[in-house]
């Protein structure tokens, strides 16, 4: 069923409802901490069975069953339309909704119609992407492979090898109106940082390696994670290159196992497969010049691998136990800014010789 059709039938059950002489209700899964859990299965974190029902004939959830309503309605406007905005936009399209005769916001912050946005995903087994509302762009890619984009009313072909030094940006929807036409790589390297992405991309790595290229310049966006699914569902191999640190261990985990914040997307937007590649603490064993340009860890990275040692998904693995190990003992941490070093060109040796020799972490 798509987008405009669930939120037809939410409408019309609601419609029944009252009919019946009852009031409307709306049922979504709770997105809590306690009902988020890592599943075995699918490697990666889910939500759990724990629903909540929501009751328009309620002091205490009236107002929320209410700007529910009022976001779906609006969303099913844009989809009629075929026009999208952003989360942002919906907020501006919802907060004085009410009329201008009242002295009172359907919403006040943002915060509000966020949250409320999420709820219709779970509740609808949809993505926001689905009901025409986008996010902020953020990572790029370059390589062998050609995108068919169907765009407000036209269709371009693209191709990601003749993007130059920019590289293709990735929308925050990478499934609607959006095929992958043709792919030529035979697997993918995410790299943390736009500048080493840059370096690897001007050295034509991914020419050279017949890979793609892509950096999420920090944390990924929800469409840098979805297209790093694909590829995955395409059987490519995906190899992850970050910093040894806090923020560069929780970037690829965010990767693997998905986040607790979206974890009601659960494998959409989550890559099990993926695999640490580096930079890690070992590496100061074979690379002796990494020994000269260690930094000295910080409070957050010290307590983010004291926290990953308790996560059973992570402290399962003999690898991943003992370079978080190294950096408590150690107090350093190792940036992959470092591996250009002893010089420039060295980065992509080393990514070579980590793939081919199998010497990465799950």
């Amino acid at each position: 069923m798509k987008a405009k059709e669930k939120l037809e039938k939410l409408g019309k059950d609601m419609v029944v409802q009252i009919h019946a002489g009852e009031g409307p209700t709306f049922e979504t899964t709770l997105r809590t901490k306690g009902n988020t859990i890592y599943d075995e299965g699918l490697g990666c974190l889910r939500t759990g069975d724990k629903k909540e029902l929501r009751k328009y004939l309620s002091v205490a959830q009236a107002r929320t069953f209410m700007q529910t309503v009022a976001i779906a309605a609006k969303s099913k406007t844009f989809l009629e339309q075929d026009l999208h905005t952003s989360i942002r936009g919906l907020f501006y399209q919802l907060k004085f909704s009410l009329g201008e005769e009242m002295d009172e916001d359907l919403f006040t912050e943002q915060s509000e119609s966020n949250a409320l946005i999420e709820d219709l995903e779970v509740a609808l087994k949809l993505k926001r992407e689905d009901l025409n509302l986008t996010t902020d762009r953020k990572g790029f890619v370059a390589g062998g492979m050609t995108i068919r984009d169907r765009f407000g009313g036209e269709e371009t072909l693209i191709d990601l090898s003749k993007q130059g030094r920019s590289g293709w940006s990735i929308p925050s929807d990478v499934d609607n109106g959006m095929d992958i036409e043709s792919l030529d790589a035979e697997w993918v390297l995410v790299v943390e940082k736009d500048a080493l992405w840059q370096r690897l991309n001007e050295d034509k790595f991914w020419k050279k390696e017949n890979c793609l290229l892509v950096t999420p310049k920090g944390q990924s966006t929800r469409g840098t994670r979805r297209l790093l699914r694909k590829l995955a569902d395409r059987k490519l191999p995906v190899y992850c290159l970050m910093d040894c640190d806090a923020w560069g261990w929780y970037i690829y985990w965010t990767i693997k196992t998905g986040s607790m914040n979206l974890a009601y997307l659960g494998r959409d937007f989550a890559v099990p497969e993926a695999k640490f590649i580096g930079v890690t603490m070992s590496d100061i064993e074979e690379f002796k010049f990494l020994d000269k340009l260690t930094i000295r860890a910080k409070e957050v990275d010290i307590k983010r691998a004291e926290e990953m040692l308790g996560y059973p998904w992570i402290n399962r693995s003999k690898d991943w136990v003992h370079e978080l190990k190294l950096v408590l003992k150690t107090k350093k941490k190792i940036e992959q800014d470092a591996l250009q070093g002893e010089r420039l060109t060295f980065v992509g040796e080393y990514i070579k010789k980590k793939i081919e020799g199998k010497e990465w972490l799950k």
